[in-house]
């Protein structure tokens, strides 16, 4: 996966959407990858277990 952002859904949307409150790792399209996380950074480090860095290769 690749391009994951980190987004805080307030109650009031989470009611909209159907889910719980709370920080969620979503594609840039804004669909939802993981989540709910207690805090930012718990969501944070769901995001780097998803993308791991990719070494790039010499040419």
């Amino acid at each position: 996966m690749r391009n994951l952002l980190h987004r805080h859904v307030q109650v009031a949307e989470s009611l909209r959407f159907g889910v719980e409150s709370g920080w969620y790792s979503t594609k840039i399209s804004s669909t939802f990858v993981a989540g709910p996380h207690h805090t930012e950074a718990e969501c944070l480090r769901k995001i780097a277990e998803l993308t791991p860095v990719v070494p790039k290769r010499k040419l």
